[in-house]
């Protein structure tokens, strides 16, 4: 009775979601536990057999940081974000469009998913500009300093065309991080920005970021401060304030972007839980933290 009483309480989101693109963000820590990766292929393979449209974007943070190890390359983040030198650009080119994305798609493959891997260069859906350098100020201590991000690029233009051309013939897109630029350099950006950008472009019901936190958490130090819904204000605040801080930082600015630029819900939740999409999506409770622009916090 009680799987009988999950179907029903499915119901009325299978009706909501249905033909719906659904945006969703996976961090490189995903991609590296099997278990968790063969759990999330599982949920997408079947979103998409009711009907459901679905692109990833995946990240390689702690996959390029480890290859940068092992040659001897010292890695730099600032506020979340990978200073990308010359020969960072090539283990990011080597990992994100490579090994990674191929990874994701065999398990969707072994889930009984058609995917497609690609890269912001192909079909130029993502136009990126390197960024300039750029003073950077430190919440905690006030101080600015000047950081040179190297073959980092801002997004430009979106083209979301090719997106739609998969997904409307039944293939979840599973896109890598990089862009190009008019002069047809690879850049660097980040995979939350980009999946925020891509969400909007598409008119994405919902994005879904995947991290390996539960959440956003009034006491970073506490799981059990747990925020399960929050308004977009709300979060602003927590940035401001200092709560939210690190490498959640450019995670939830592309979540708030992201609705107020018209997609309806985001989500930032623990991508290693068992059947964490489904949960998300099929459940009352649904998982991690839920932002809308204008929605009442609980």
């Amino acid at each position: 009775m009680r799987d009988v009483r999950l179907l029903r309480e499915a119901l009325p989101y299978l009706r909501r979601y249905r033909r719906q693109t659904i945006v969703v963000k996976m961090g490189g820590e995903i991609a590296a536990q099997p278990e968790a990766l063969r759990s999330l292929a599982e949920d997408i393979s079947l979103l998409t057999h009711v009907n459901i449209r679905i692109v990833v974007i995946h990240g390689g943070g702690p996959q390029a940081t480890q290859m940068a190890e092992r040659l001897g390359l010292e890695a730099r983040m600032v506020q979340g974000r990978r200073v990308t030198d010359e020969e960072t650009l090539k283990i990011a080119k080597m990992i994100f469009a490579g090994s990674i994305n191929v990874d994701i798609l065999s398990a969707l493959r072994a889930a009984g998913v058609s995917s497609v891997g690609l890269s912001g260069v192909d079909g130029d859906i993502l136009q990126a500009r390197q960024r300039p350098p750029t003073e950077v100020r430190d919440v905690t201590t006030g101080e600015t300093t000047l950081v040179d991000y190297g073959f980092v690029g801002d997004v430009t233009e979106v083209d979301v065309d090719l997106l739609h051309l998969l997904v409307n013939h039944g293939y979840v897109p599973v896109m890598s991080s990089l862009a190009g630029d008019d002069e047809g350099r690879v850049l660097n950006v980040n995979a939350d920005t980009v999946a925020g950008a891509i969400a909007a472009k598409m008119g994405a019901n919902k994005l879904i970021s995947l991290t390996n936190v539960p959440g956003i958490l009034r006491d970073p130090k506490d799981p059990s401060t747990l925020l399960p819904r929050a308004t977009a204000d709300e979060v602003q605040a927590m940035i401001e304030d200092g709560t939210i801080s690190g490498g959640m930082v450019p995670k939830v600015t592309t979540l708030l972007r992201a609705v107020r630029e018209g997609v309806e819900q985001a989500v930032i939740m623990s991508g290693l839980q068992e059947s964490a999409l489904l949960l998300e999506l099929f459940t009352d409770q649904g998982s991690g933290t839920l932002i809308d622009k204008d929605g009442t916090s609980t």
